[in-house]
């Protein structure tokens, strides 16, 4: 699994950093960042969970 967020859709709302901090956090531009590119197994559920919480669609999820 490889996390992504597509900043051209993102509006900043946070609700994926504060479901999934260990992989997603808020940047100076207010736009949320992928801090962890290779995730492991037991932060699966929380990225899906992060990715289905976003309002626009940001969070695309490779799974690889």
């Amino acid at each position: 699994m490889r996390p992504e967020v597509d900043e051209s859709l993102c509006i900043g709302d946070g609700a994926c950093t504060d479901i999934c901090p260990e992989v997603f956090e808020m940047g100076d531009d207010n736009l949320a960042h992928v801090i962890n590119q290779n995730p492991g197994p037991e932060l699966y559920d929380k990225v899906q969970e992060a990715a289905d919480a976003c309002p626009v669609e940001a969070i695309i999820i490779h799974e690889e």
